[in-house]
């Protein structure tokens, strides 16, 4: 509450006719809007701002001072300042007078007034004028921690890359959007100016140029705000927002996405997704270095892989290719596939996967070769097969899109030989290899090349690329059904026009990222929702050199994979983007709770199946949009029948048209009907929805009004559930609403344990109510057993504090990075943050090596093992040897060729251990540390220095170095957990 106080007074303050302690005593007028929008967000208030400012400034001369003393600002007083473009002719006949100084006028500045503290130069002294441009700085007062990080990152991500968290005490957490823009130059004092008129003038068109930058910077940074979520009314004294803008206001309302909780909704829209790696093993990374390539996920029952064909670079010189890898993006292991009579090198084609059977169409072999051949490669036996296909003229083309529905596959648009883009729309028959151009109707798109395409359901979208004269950013889809294209209505913000993009499904939801041009707005996830036509947009966190042009982009489970992806950047070379991931995971409260906004539950009325048709039944009305997606299925007669919740428009439909099956069925169409979902070969997306309702009628398919009168509620996220059903339980025994501010916002989950912060329920009156407490808890988060996080305990062993709340006992089964960790949570520590330093450690190439870990059990390597029955369950007991006890006595010596050391916040009483544990030829040390972020290269250093004079002293001739500091996550602020890859060689 204490942070809403302060917000209201703030507001009220700026919205009183008083002046405030500011030079000018009024907000500058440029940031009025970005000071409002900035405000309007309930989890930020601004506490001092700068529009920007050009300066003379008067201050007195530097004198020596101590080395001890502590120094003091110099203070003075501004001979000129304006908070808009600076005007010479003013601003001249301050520094060259043409009158004496008795005789002289008021100064004609914007404000004149003291700074920082009262000027000597009243009392006669000689100052300094120095002529200063500042950029905008505004401080920003954060109601948490979490939330001051995205503002800042969003801030960094706009431009203003000094920005950063000035302040993070337990009462107030402040944040300073700033950057670096910024000017200053002495003029000489105030007895003599040492510059000229001329020299006078450029300077302050350089300060102008900087001004309108800083101006540009600051639009983008306020677009940006409102463009994820912040809104653009002004802000009244309560901290309740005016009516402003509809359009605006509809932007807000359609492009709002608060990622970064898993049940809040005050963070941010600028929260991203995180971004994380791909460490590749197997083969070297630069074989994944490519652009123009084709991907598409192959499903293996037991793991899924990516499977990359062709593309341009490679390792060595880069080169059109026809590699053909597969990537498992879980673990990185990439593997080569030797397969013989792989088609040519090429670029720019299309892979479109049809059951086992991956077809290569088109692309270019060089800037003269433009082919149209069909490959098919068999994943069964990874063979590759030139097919001959018949029918319709097929063109060459590279550039085009493509997406199979069914055994059939859509190829559209393109680049020709003759460098013609293409409109035509083909189709591949993959069952009797024929192809045919499909004549159509509607609102057909221009012709294009570099655009994206895929199938959801029984549609065809195509989305973007390049008309030959500008980037195109519509959206068409083509029903395989009807051949009818048609331009799709979205609501919310479109995506900006690009070409060379990628495109993908996730669960209901059509992805667009990366393309050309490149821009800062390619640095998000642009979702469109495609039961209700809306975008959404997403920022990623970037790692910051990807370059999404000509990329793949790939869902595998809740994974986005990315590969690929590049550009010759001219004086800067080729550049090539490395593989990494984003988990859509965190997405999932969002888009369900923007799917709530616009469910209907107005029409009632259900289909009846019996249970044996149940799922047949789902799966055609869902196919055809038939699905009322607002109301729950429900069971009748002891599950007898699932009742599924309809649309209108079917329900009218089915009425019209159910005189009509009878004669169809008696027309013999009884087998062909039920073939498409028996496996007879014949997919759900190619029958047409004449035949798709006969079926549903020979099912017994019945149209009934609806008994349970049943709004779905699955979209109120958990946190909701929690807030509401506890605000119940403190009004029932009569508590302060106060105590809602305790409730946790984000929790961990320990196998089927969900853990909640420290942090939460700290008040002991909580203790209280506790029989009654939990369970809520507990149901609301969906979990059998909730803990509490304690601190850990500062013991060399790092002991857990966790305190279970709900359950029996502590003991654990965890999956993590495909590592089964079972180990009781009230006594083990176990460290989620470090996801990313395992997942390093177990793709190191480290065949045959032998491996000490120092700390075994403390949480932070790839197999952390407590006690000797993990070692069971992972079905690695042969290899492993457990040594009980303090390492330093028990740790082996002269064996390993790595060694772990992951202790933190420090190792180094064990650096000694670690040497004397190396083989005398040396090895690589791990060395885990937490390091101030200014004082890193002070700890690298001493680390080097250290290692070399333990090295010395057990008398080995070493060569050591560092061949890479990890930085693995901020363990506090300003604190880094850092690992250095320490190699110890012989001469």
């Amino acid at each position: 509450m204490e942070f809403e106080k302060r917000k209201a007074a703030t507001l009220s303050a700026l919205a009183s006719s008083k002046t405030d302690k500011s030079p000018k005593g009024t907000l500058d007028t440029h940031i009025i809007p970005l000071i409002n929008t900035i405000n309007s967000h309930p989890s930020y208030f601004t506490t001092s701002s700068c529009s920007g400012r050009i300066s003379i400034l008067s201050q007195p001369k530097r004198t020596s001072t101590p080395p001890t003393s502590k120094k003091k600002a110099r203070g003075g007083s501004w001979l000129y300042i304006s908070h808009d473009l600076a005007n010479p002719n003013s601003l001249l006949p301050l520094l060259f007078p043409t009158e004496s100084p008795s005789e002289s006028t008021e100064f004609p500045t914007e404000s004149a007034s003291s700074a920082d503290e009262p000027s000597e130069s009243a009392t006669g002294s000689v100052t300094e004028l120095v002529l200063r441009f500042e950029p905008l700085i505004i401080a920003v007062e954060c109601k948490d921690i979490e939330a001051a990080q995205c503002l800042v990152s969003f801030a960094i991500r706009s431009g203003f890359r000094e920005s950063g968290i000035t302040s993070s005490n337990n009462k107030r957490v402040i944040a300073g959007i700033r950057c670096s823009i910024r000017m200053e130059v002495p003029l000489g004092d105030s007895d003599r100016i040492l510059v000229s008129e001329e020299y006078v003038k450029f300077l302050v068109d350089v300060a102008n140029q900087k001004m309108e930058a800083n101006w540009k910077r600051t639009q983008g940074f306020l677009s940006g705000l409102i463009d994820n979520g912040f809104q653009t009314h002004a802000v009244s004294e309560n901290g309740e927002c005016r009516d402003g803008d509809d359009d605006q206001s509809e932007r807000t309302a359609n492009g709002d996405a608060h990622i970064g909780m898993v049940g809040g909704g005050e963070k941010a829209a600028d929260c991203s997704l995180p971004v994380s790696s791909i460490l590749v093993a197997g083969e070297p990374i630069e074989k994944l270095l490519l652009w123009g390539h084709s991907t598409c996920v192959l499903d293996n029952d037991s793991y899924k892989s990516v499977l990359v064909f062709g593309g341009f670079g490679g390792i060595g010189r880069h080169a059109r290719r026809n590699d053909c890898f597969l990537l498992d993006p879980f673990s990185g292991k990439l593997k080569a596939t030797d397969v013989e009579g792989a088609p040519s090198p090429r670029l720019g084609h299309t892979a479109s996967l049809v059951g086992d059977l991956v077809f290569i169409i088109g692309g270019r072999a060089d800037p003269s070769n433009i082919l149209n051949d069909v490959w098919v490669l068999n994943t069964a036996n990874m063979e590759w097969k030139l097919i001959q296909c018949t029918g319709s003229v097929f063109s060459p083309r590279h550039r085009h899109a493509a997406a199979a529905v069914g055994s059939n596959i859509y190829v559209y648009g393109g680049l020709n030989n003759n460098d013609t883009i293409l409109s035509s729309l083909h189709v591949l028959n993959t069952g009797d290899l024929q192809w045919k151009e499909v004549s159509s109707d509607g609102e057909q798109p221009c012709a294009r090349h570099s655009h994206s395409m895929l199938a959801y359901g029984s549609k065809v979208f195509v989305f973007g690329g390049y008309n030959g004269e500008k980037a195109l950013g519509d959206l068409y889809s083509f029903d395989v059904q009807t051949c009818t294209w048609e331009l799709e209505k979205t609501a919310g913000r479109s995506p900006h026009a690009r070409f060379s993009h990628s495109m993908f499904v996730y669960k209901d939801f059509l992805g667009v990222i990366g393309g050309c041009p490149v821009g800062q707005h390619f640095q998000e996830l642009a979702l469109l929702d495609l039961q209700f036509n809306i975008w959404k947009q997403i920022t990623l966190d970037y790692i910051g050199k990807e370059l999404l042009v000509r990329t793949t982009a790939n869902v595998v489970g809740d994974d986005l994979v990315i590969i690929g992806g590049g550009a010759a950047c001219y004086a800067f070379g080729t550049k090539f983007s490395k593989p990494f991931k984003v988990n859509l995971l965190p997405l999932s409260p969002v888009l369900n709770s923007e799917a709530e906004k616009h469910q209907s539950v107005s029409y009632n009325r259900v289909l009846q199946l019996e249970k044996k048709y149940a799922k047949m039944g789902k799966d055609i009305l869902k196919n055809f949009g038939w699905l009322d997606l607002g109301r729950k299925v429900y069971t009748k007669e002891d599950g007898l029948y699932i009742c599924f919740p309809i649309t209108e428009k079917f329900s009218a439909m089915f009425l019209e048209k159910q005189d009509q099956y009878v004669d169809a069925f008696e027309e013999g169409n009884d087998t062909y009907v039920c073939k498409p979902f028996t496996g007879g070969g014949v997919f759900l997306n190619e029958v047409s929805c004449s035949i798709a309702l006969n079926f549903l009628k020979k099912c017994g398919a019945t149209n009934l009004a609806n008994e349970v009168d049943e709004a779905r509620k699955s979209s109120k996220s958990p946190f909701q559930t929690m807030n509401e059903s506890i605000a119940l339980l403190i009004k029932q025994k009569d508590l302060t609403e106060t105590l809602l501010e305790e409730l946790p916002n984000r929790w961990e989950r320990l196998g089927d344990i969900v853990v909640l912060p420290a942090s939460s329920f700290k008040d002991p009156i909580w203790d209280s109510i506790s029989e009654e407490l939990w369970p809520i808890v507990a149901k609301s988060l969906k979990a059998r057993r909730v803990a509490r996080q304690g601190r850990v305990a500062s013991t060399g062993t790092r002991d857990s504090t966790l305190e279970i709340l709900i359950g029996d006992n502590g003991w654990v089964d965890h999956r993590e990075n495909g590592i089964l960790y079972s180990f009781n949570a009230t006594k083990c520590m176990f460290s989620w943050g470090n996801l990313s330093e395992k997942l390093r450690m177990g793709n190191l190439e480290c065949k045959d090596e032998v491996i000490v870990d120092l700390f075994a059990g403390i949480g932070y390597f790839t197999l952390p093992f407590l006690v000797r029955r993990n070692l069971e369950l992972n079905s690695v007991s042969d290899r492993c040897i457990v040594l009980e006890g303090d390492n330093r006595m028990t740790a082996p010596k002269g064996i390993a060729n790595r060694v772990c050391l992951g202790l933190l916040p420090t190792s180094e009483d064990s650096w000694a251990t670690a040497v004397r544990a190396l083989r005398s030829e040396g090895g690589m040390l791990h060395v885990h540390g937490n390091v101030k972020d200014s004082q890193e290269s002070l700890w690298t250093a001493h680390l080097l220095k250290s290692i070399d004079e333990i090295a010395r002293s057990e008398g080995h001739r070493w060569e050591v170095s560092i061949e890479h500091v990890e930085r693995v996550k901020w363990y506090a602020p300003h604190i880094r957990h850092l690992v250095a890859d320490v190699r110890c060689s012989s001469f």
